[in-house]
């Protein structure tokens, strides 16, 4: 299967000119993007990264999807040319391209509008359930993304596709005929923040996704007799990285490679491990708006005032000498909830658990289950909100972090910058930024028993000033920001071009 060469009309000026020094042009592709599309922490992440790569001095632009949760964020759009008719398997679509009346600093925003796969209540489903199309929809709009790449940019560009919503963009840059020529010399790279989910779709959305038959096969994205979506991305990507070291590890091996083990373990020194970032100008509880008072490292002594407020806000006694957990996050089996709910010490300790956040009905009604059962001890609420994801971080004296595996991580960053100690399973990012017994504590076994024998050390800890203190103020000083990070993407970026670049 082939698709024709695609002139290019004129959009008029570029939204991005080429660079002076001959640099691409980085193209970020995402399914989401804080703050006008998010589920978790792969908005933030590819946020903080565009944004630190614009700080120094890259063009950067984001497509995402032109969901109805952007309006929110950004109700006044503005056309980037006219529509386009973009054909995906024997099917045209009207695209149109949009950017904000009044964007803000930072990376070149452009919303790709697919009404028919994105005017919707949900990002990828509603009621609890998968749209029916997710793999025609993000097909589109990976397709979609490039013919918009050669309209509204000028010059070269890195492509650069994060998680499988994102992956048949490579795919398609390497097997449509006009694609290959559009593209030839163009390096890309894909970034794995979750290779829980991978894309997995029947083998008869072929046609609708516009995949090629010969690239169908196990060695790109044939997949137990299914489409692999991610496995497709891996297999044509010039780099791929994931968001810490450890997981990087963890991914070339059978009990953590959700099975693509092989693939990992394949693309040997072009897979690599990038911790990622956090802004902390935002995060930082000595400037955070959002917390009841401020305080620092050298004058913690407020954070005691944030923590009668959010006792406050749970509806728990204040209490200035018990122990606060915190806990937030999605309410799924990764993050851990089976080893909280069924944790001797939650059940039983003269302690507070606070719990923020939504996901599956079970671990909802069994965390308001045990906030009825505990009234005094235990605090639960569903509905998240940025800010008071914030007050907990200031005012959790620890945090719960028992995930069954966690690709990076963000909430364990955030709170060690406010003070609150994680206590977090030795798996990927959370092993590679905690230091235990230091800024948080850790523990190895997915069991409960493990997860109290780490809530003991910690207490152990919490009950002497002496030591409590400096572990307190050490978490504090943790820099988390995305200098280091986004210097290690600069070398993948690096290998990526020298990689893409034709020989002759």
């Amino acid at each position: 299967m082939t698709s024709p060469s695609l002139p290019t009309p004129s959009f008029g000026s570029p939204l991005v000119r080429a660079s002076e020094h001959g640099a691409p042009t980085i193209v970020h592709l995402t399914a989401e993007y804080s703050p006008y599309a998010r589920t978790g922490g792969l908005a933030e992440a590819v946020m903080g990264l565009a944004e630190y790569q614009v700080k120094g001095g890259a063009n950067v632009v984001v497509f995402l999807p032109l969901y109805r949760t952007v309006r929110d964020f950004a109700p006044d759009l503005a056309p980037l040319g006219r529509a386009i008719t973009v054909d995906l398997g024997f099917r045209g679509e009207e695209v149109r391209f949009f950017r904000e009346v009044h964007p803000r600093k930072g990376p070149k925003v452009v919303f790709v509008d697919i009404p028919s796969a994105f005017a919707r209540g949900g990002l990828y489903g509603e009621g609890g359930r998968d749209f029916a199309d997710n793999a025609r929809r993000f097909a589109l709009f990976s397709r979609a993304v490039l013919d918009g790449i050669p309209r509204l940019i000028a010059g070269p560009v890195l492509v650069h596709a994060h998680d499988w919503h994102t992956s048949l963009a490579l795919m398609f840059m390497r097997s449509y005929a006009g694609l290959r020529e559009r593209f030839a010399g163009t390096p890309t790279v894909l970034s794995v923040h979750n290779a829980g989910y991978q894309g997995h779709f029947p083998a008869a959305m072929l046609n609708e996704c516009g995949i090629p038959p010969e690239v169908y096969t196990f060695r790109h994205l044939e997949w137990y007799d299914r489409i692999n979506f991610l496995k497709g991305g891996l297999t044509f990507a010039d780099m791929v990285v994931t968001v810490s070291p450890t997981h990087a590890q963890e991914l070339r091996t059978p009990g953590g490679g959700f099975g693509l083990q092989e693939v990992f373990t394949w693309l040997g020194n072009r897979f690599t491990g990038i911790t990622n970032g956090i802004d902390q100008t935002v995060w930082d509880p000595a400037v955070d708006d959002q917390i009841t008072a401020n305080y620092t490292v050298d004058d913690p002594s407020n954070k005691g005032r944030c923590k009668a407020a959010l006792q406050r806000s749970f509806g728990l006694p204040q209490r200035k000498r018990t122990p606060l957990f915190g806990f937030t996050g999605r309410m799924v089996t990764q993050k851990g909830l089976d080893l909280l709910l069924n944790s001797h010490l939650v059940w039983t300790l003269d302690a507070q658990f606070v719990f923020l956040g939504a996901g599956e009905a079970r671990y909802e009604q069994a965390l308001l289950a045990l906030a009825r059962a505990r009234p005094r001890h235990v605090g639960v609420q569903l509905d998240f909100t940025d800010r008071l994801e914030h007050r907990l971080m200031a005012g959790a004296d620890l945090f719960l972090m028992p995930s069954q595996y966690e690709p990076c991580g963000l909430t364990q960053l955030r709170a060690q910058r406010y003070g609150a100690l994680p206590i977090g399973r030795r798996v990927g990012g959370i092993a590679d930024t905690i230091e235990d017994d230091a800024t948080g504590f850790l523990f190895d076994e997915f069991h409960s028993a493990a997860l109290d024998r780490g809530i003991s050390r910690a207490l152990a800890r919490f009950h002497d000033p002496a030591a409590w203190l400096p572990r307190m103020k050490a978490a504090m000083r943790r820099d988390f920001g995305w200098e280091r990070s986004a210097e290690r993407y600069a070398a993948v970026y690096r290998r990526a071009i020298d990689i893409a670049r034709p020989r002759g």
